[in-house]
């Protein structure tokens, strides 16, 4: 059995994605229903897909001091690191704690995979990379860590997840328990990943790549829209007599699972998914009545949809508000869970239950709880769930200060 864990506070948070930079676009594309897919229009040969893409990373320039860990996941992560006043924050955090006492822990699938396809595109007589692109520390996995680190002047522990699509949710798991175990007094979170020529074919080997914009749980649903996006959060202890400008927003629980059933395909029955799901809403002490809004995994590919609407269906009741948002912005991968953990957030915050778009008629094998219009009203607890490859779960359970 579970234990409850100690609330932790969100005192900042932010996310960049196909429809905006940062919560103020964010929050006006899921009002309004309005997505951010295009016809797919990057690489050479340009699939016959649509894609969550963001415009201008082509053109940023990082200052002098970071141009060597130009690329252009790092560049997204940048652009993403500027809005909402989030360096400023973690500024903060960093002259209260410390700067070795703020944890930094990013989930990311790709990194900088695609500088690195670049590189191997010119390779010189001898067959090795030119001599601007023999940075060790960009073509590494962790490139995305060790450049946010150096952004934000931070000297604690730091993490890279790649756990495919649960990379950035899993983030938030990390935090807890480097805080609760008194390795750290804060956490910057998040993840970044972009498009790249991998994810792109990769994808479409698979099978799982739609020629439309993608349609969660709709009864015709056929495949993914890939995306790119960045976000973060900063997760310290519940700050007490600090005054009327502390967060109200929390992390709750979380529950985290690998059913190892396929390298692609979740489990069936989603063993592992429904296993995390219990977890998070242990760890929370809640039970599913009390969830109002359930960010979905939704990809719209056939199995992922199958497992999770189902799942849904069984789990809670009729009258809570479940959306998938991958039609706002495409499946980000690596930083799907950091993207969506900030769209929860949004709804506490604002009372908004984001809707389904793209989609025109739901599965009738699905539940009343999947929505396809926004609606208004108390979010008092949201959930949300991310699930990768290799059945990588993870759920997430964020809350009001009030009400936890």
């Amino acid at each position: 059995m579970l234990s409850r864990i100690s609330p932790l506070q969100i005192s900042a948070y932010t996310a960049t994605s196909a429809v905006g930079v940062g919560k103020a676009p964010l929050a006006e594309a899921l009002e309004h229903s309005r997505s951010g897919l295009r016809a797919n229009d990057f690489g050479d040969a340009p699939l016959p897909t649509w894609i969550g893409r963001v415009d201008g990373l082509e053109d940023i320039r990082l200052p002098e001091a970071l141009a060597s860990w130009d690329c252009r996941n790092n560049r997204l992560a940048w652009l993403g690191l500027q809005a909402d006043g989030f360096i400023e924050a973690v500024a903060a955090a960093r002259e209260k704690y410390g700067a070795s006492r703020v944890a930094l822990i990013l989930g990311t699938s790709t990194s900088s995979i695609g500088e690195t396809e670049l590189a191997y595109t010119q390779l010189d007589a001898g067959g090795m990379f030119p001599q601007d692109q023999r940075r060790a520390e960009v073509h590494t996995p962790h490139s995305l860590a060790m450049f946010v680190q150096q952004v934000l002047g931070l000297e604690g522990p730091s993490e890279t997840i790649s756990t495919a699509c649960s990379s950035s949710a899993k983030v938030f798991a990390s935090a807890e328990r480097l805080i609760r175990l008194g390795l750290a007094d804060a956490a910057v979170v998040g993840g970044a990943d972009t498009l790249c020529g991998s994810v792109l074919f990769g994808f479409n080997s698979l099978e799982l790549v739609s020629k439309e914009p993608c349609r969660p749980f709709d009864a015709g649903r056929n495949g993914i829209s890939l995306g790119e996006a960045a976000g973060f959060a900063l997760v310290e202890r519940v700050q007490t007599g600090v005054g009327p400008a502390a967060s109200p927003l929390r992390l709750l629980g979380y529950g985290e699972a690998s059913d190892a059933h396929h390298m692609s395909t979740p489990h069936p029955e989603g063993l592992g998914a429904e296993r995390a799901l219990d977890e998070a809403l242990a760890r929370a002490g809640l039970a599913p009545e009390a969830i109002d809004y359930i960010n979905m995994h939704g990809t719209a590919s056939q199995k992922n949809d199958e497992v999770e609407g189902a799942l849904v269906a069984r789990r809670f009741p009729a009258s809570t508000h479940a959306s998938s948002t991958k039609g706002f912005m495409g499946h980000t991968l690596g930083a799907a869970g950091i993207v969506e953990a900030v769209i929860s957030l949004l709804a506490i915050e604002r009372g908004l239950k984001p809707g389904t778009v793209n989609t025109r008629a739901i599965d009738e094998g699905f539940g009343p709880q999947i929505r396809l219009e926004p609606a208004h009203g108390e979010v008092r607890y949201a959930l949300s769930n991310s699930f990768g490859f290799g059945g990588n779960n993870c759920s997430l359970v964020f809350g009001k200060a009030d009400a936890a």
